[in-house]
C-alpha cells in the first residue's frame, strides 16, 4: 500500500517550481531595491501570539489552526498567517534598538486547516511584507506602488488594488455600534457564523461570502463614513500619492479584511480570474499590534500574496528550467571515463553541464541532450581521445567545430559559460 500526502498539503514538481522560483526571485530583487531586508523566522510559535494578535473571534482561531501540545504542555500553532511572528521576532530581538525604522520581507509556508480549492489549500506559500516604525500615508502609498510593481514585473493580469480604511481606536468604536445597531434588525438573515459574532466581530459580516449575508449587508453603514479627523485625513493623502505615483486603486468600503490587527489603511489586489477565491495579495496598517504584543508603541504596515494563486495567473508564461551549458556525449569506454571526469571538472569551476550515466548510445546521448535543451554539446569518442580532440556542437547556431583536447577547458570556458 503507497503513502500519499497529505489533502491540501500539495507537492510543487520540477516544471512547476520554476514559475515559484521566478515568483521569489522577482520578489528579492525588487523588495531589495526598495531597501527591505530578509528575516526568516519558525513555522511554529506560541498559540497565545495569534490569539493575542489575529483576535479570539476571528475564522482563522476559532476553525482553521493547527494546533497541539508539546511534550511540556505548551500549546503551540503552525503558523497561519506572517505578520505576527515577524513582530514576534522584531520585539524579541529589539530591532527597533537597531534602526527606528525597518523594512522586512519573508517567504515561506503557512498552515490553516480549511476545505482545498483552486489557490488555495492547507499548507500555501506567501510572500510578505512589512515596515515598521513609519506612520506617514506616503509609505502606505510607497508600498502599494512597490506591490504594483511587483504585479508589472511577474506579468499577472487582470488584477486591480482595492483600497479601504477601518478607522483607528477612537472612532472605530463608534461605527462598530452603529454597525451592530443594523446587523442586529437582520439577523434571520444572517448566516450562523455571523449571527454567532455579530456582536463581537461585526465587521467580518461585510466580508461574508454567503449570499444572504451579502444581501441583508448591502445597506450597511460603510466605515469611511464613520472616521475621525486624523482617519480621514490620512487616508485622502494615502490617495493623492497613489494618485501622483501613478499607481491605479478603487475604493472599496466593504473591505474589512479578516484578522483585528489592521487599522486604517487596508488592501487587496483582486483578480476576476480565480473565481469567489479572488484577492491574491492583500494587507494593511496595525499601528496598534506591536504595542499590544508587549513591544514599543510604533506603527506598522504590510502585505501578504499567495504564490499558489499567483502561480495559477501566470501558469500560461513559458518559464522553463534553466538550459544546461554543455552536455557531455561520449562513445566507447576511454572517452567515458575522460567526459566523467571533464564533466565533474566544469561544473566545480561553474559551467552548468550535464551527461548520460548509463552507456546509451550516442544517438540516444543528443536526443537527452536535446530535451534537456543543452546550448553546446561536446561529442567525445575514442577515436577523438587518441588524436587529442573533440567535436563541440552549437545547438542554436547548428554549427560544429573540432576543439583540441589540450585546450579543450579554457576554449569551454570562454566560449561556453559566456554564451
Amino acid at each position: 500500500m503507497s503513502i500519499s500526502g497529505i489533502k491540501g498539503m500539495n507537492d510543487i514538481l520540477p516544471g512547476a517550481v520554476e514559475t515559484w522560483q521566478h515568483l521569489e526571485q522577482e520578489a528579492r530583487r525588487i523588495f531589495g531595491t526598495f531597501g527591505y531586508r530578509e528575516i526568516r523566522v519558525p513555522v511554529v510559535e506560541k498559540t497565545e501570539l495569534f490569539c493575542r494578535s489575529i483576535g479570539e473571534t476571528t475564522d482563522i482561531v476559532e476553525k482553521e489552526m493547527y494546533t497541539f501540545s508539546d511534550k511540556g504542555g505548551t500549546s503551540m500553532t503552525l503558523r497561519p498567517e506572517g505578520t505576527a511572528p515577524v513582530i514576534r521576532a522584531f520585539i524579541q530581538h529589539k530591532l527597533y534598538a537597531q534602526d527606528p525604522v525597518n523594512k522586512l520581507y519573508y517567504i515561506g509556508p503557512m498552515f490553516r486547516h480549511e476545505r482545498p480549492q483552486k489557490g488555495r489549500y492547507r499548507q500555501f506559500q506567501q510572500i510578505g511584507a512589512e515596515v515598521i516604525g513609519l506612520d506617514d500615508p506616503k509609505i502606505d502609498a510607497q508600498l502599494l506602488a512597490m506591490l504594483s510593481h511587483y504585479f508589472e514585473a511577474v506579468q499577472v493580469p487582470d488584477v486591480e488594488l482595492q483600497v479601504n480604511s477601518l478607522g483607528c481606536a477612537e472612532c472605530r468604536p463608534v461605527y462598530r455600534q452603529a454597525l451592530i445597531g443594523y446587523l442586529e434588525k437582520r439577523l434571520a438573515q444572517l448566516c450562523s457564523d455571523c449571527q454567532r459574532r455579530y456582536t463581537t466581530n461585526p465587521l467580518r459580516a461585510l466580508d461574508c461570502k454567503v449570499p444572504g449575508c451579502q444581501e441583508a449587508t448591502s445597506e450597511a453603514p460603510a466605515m469611511l463614513e464613520h472616521l475621525c479627523e486624523g482617519c480621514s485625513g490620512h487616508f485622502d493623502q494615502v490617495q493623492m500619492h497613489l494618485h501622483n505615483l501613478e499607481v491605479p486603486f478603487k475604493i472599496n468600503p466593504r473591505m474589512v479584511r479578516g484578522l483585528d490587527y489592521y487599522t486604517k489603511t487596508t488592501f487587496e489586489m483582486v483578480t476576476g480570474s480565480l473565481g469567489a477565491q479572488n484577492a491574491v495579495a492583500a494587507g494593511g496598517r496595525y499601528d496598534r499590534l506591536i504595542a499590544d504584543l508587549g513591544g514599543p508603541d510604533l506603527p506598522g504596515i504590510g502585505f501578504a500574496m499567495g504564490l499558489e494563486r499567483l502561480a495559477l495567473l501566470i501558469d500560461d508564461q513559458e518559464i522553463m528550467a534553466a538550459r544546461p551549458d554543455l552536455f557531455v556525449a561520449t562513445l566507447g569506454r576511454e572517452a567515458e571515463i575522460a567526459g566523467f571526469k571533464l564533466l565533474t571538472k566544469l561544473q566545480r569551476q561553474g559551467v552548468q553541464a550535464e551527461m548520460e550515466y548509463s552507456g546509451k548510445s550516442l544517438k540516444a546521448q543528443l536526443r537527452r541532450a536535446d530535451k534537456l535543451r543543452a546550448r553546446h554539446v561536446l561529442i567525445l569518442g575514442d577515436d577523438e581521445l587518441e588524436r587529442g580532440v573533440a567535436q563541440l556542437r552549437d545547438m542554436d547556431q547548428s554549427s560544429q567545430e573540432e576543439v583540441a583536447l589540450v585546450n579543450l577547458e579554457a576554449h569551454l570556458q570562454k566560449n561556453v559559460s559566456e554564451a
